[in-house]
Order: C-alpha cells, then sequence, then structure tokens
C-alpha cells in the first residue's frame, strides 16, 4: 500500500476542505442572514451562531495544522499541551464527546504526537452518538507507546480506515476519509513500530500504536 506524495497531499487538501466546509458555510449562511434581519433579538443569535462557526473552523485548523502539517515549532519534539490543547479544541467543546487525558509526558517526538492527534481524530470520528474519548502515552525506553480509546453508545469504524492503519488496504485506493489513517500507518512503518486495533466487534475502539522516541 504505497501512494505518491503528490497523490497524499491531494488527499489531506480534500479532507480538510471536506470538514471545513461545515463551519465555513454556516459562516456565509449567517453573514448573509445577518444582512437581511432588523430583528434585534434574531440578530444577537445569528452573532452567537458566526461566533460558534469561528470558533470551530479555527479550532479544526489548529489541529489539523498540528496533525497534518509543520506546528509545533522547529525542535525534534512539541509539547504535550499543545496536543491537548488541539484535541479538546476540536472534541472539547461537543458536549456529547469526554476528553481523558493520559500523558504525562512533557513532549514527544514529532511523528508520535502526530500519530495520537490522528488515531484521536478517527476514534472521535467513530463515536457517532458521542461518548468517552480517552488518549495516553508514554516513553518506553527507545518507543513511545499510544494508546487511543473510544467507548459510546453506537461505535463505527469504516472498515476502509481499519485496513489502511494496518496497512492491509491492497490494491484498493486510499480515499481522503482515510488520509489520517494513511499518515499513520505511514508514520508508524517508517519507524518499524506497529498499530494494533481492537475486534471489529469488541464493545470499545481500541488503538494501540508503538513508534521510536528519536
Amino acid at each position: 500500500m504505497t501512494i505518491t506524495p503528490v497523490d497524499f497531499a491531494s488527499l489531506l487538501c480534500s479532507r480538510l476542505c471536506h470538514d471545513l466546509l461545515s463551519p465555513v458555510g454556516a459562516l456565509n449562511n449567517g453573514l448573509e442572514l445577518l444582512a437581511e434581519e432588523h430583528d434585534p433579538e434574531m440578530r444577537a443569535r445569528c452573532m452567537e451562531l458566526l461566533n460558534e462557526s469561528a470558533r470551530a473552523s479555527a479550532n479544526k485548523l489548529k489541529f489539523f495544522r498540528l496533525a497534518f502539517g509543520a506546528a509545533g515549532g522547529f525542535g525534534e519534539t512539541v509539547d504535550t499541551r499543545e496536543a491537548r490543547a488541539a484535541i479538546e479544541g476540536l472534541f472539547g467543546e461537543q458536549s456529547r464527546i469526554l476528553i481523558g487525558w493520559m500523558v504525562d509526558e512533557p513532549s514527544l517526538p514529532k511523528p508520535a504526537i502526530k500519530v495520537l492527534l490522528n488515531l484521536a481524530l478517527i476514534a472521535g470520528d467513530a463515536l457517532v452518538r458521542g461518548g468517552q474519548l480517552d488518549v495516553g502515552a508514554e516513553i518506553n525506553g527507545t518507543n513511545v507507546e499510544i494508546v487511543v480509546r473510544a467507548e459510546g453508545p453506537r461505535l463505527l469504524l469504516d472498515p476502509e480506515l481499519r485496513t489502511t492503519l494496518t496497512g492491509d488496504l491492497g490494491e484498493a485506493a486510499v480515499t481522503p476519509r482515510g488520509a489520517a489513517a494513511y499518515l499513520v500507518h505511514a508514520l508508524v512503518s517508517d519507524s518499524d513500530g506497529t498499530v494494533r486495533i481492537s475486534a471489529s466487534d469488541a464493545p470499545v475502539l481500541l488503538f494501540g500504536a508503538t513508534i521510536r522516541s528519536g
């Protein structure tokens, strides 16, 4: 399962556009309503919706910049508080998802941070009706051990994501939906690490990943 860097960049761009379309579209609709609305209460409600959409857009951009891009400074490691803020910004304001943070390390290598964030993204998306999202990581010798756990009333992990994470996609094409999973697979493979996933019929969704710490 390999794709060219250009194709992967296209997949990431498609994923970003898809996820930003909703909040940016809501901003546009809110501005149109605000221009036509004269009732003070309705204008106040429009402003609330605009603020919510702007905050959601900003949170998504901050998360994707760290998960997909080159954010985190010029060093080899990233402050884990940045990763926590990114996850809480993306999911924490949604009352339907509760975040559990179990990372005591003050910093982690950039590849490990990207694996952690992208696994959290996949697990959070699988919580269709909300639930609990727990994220943990620790340095164990020369490796970073990452665990992401999702539990909720309905868990839905796309089979494509499962096979992409484990590298079992075969000749099938990676879609924009699988961009995060492919990035995890590529980073872990480059580090001679492993990705583990709970069984499809398990009551919780559990991801485990091992990646070199240096």
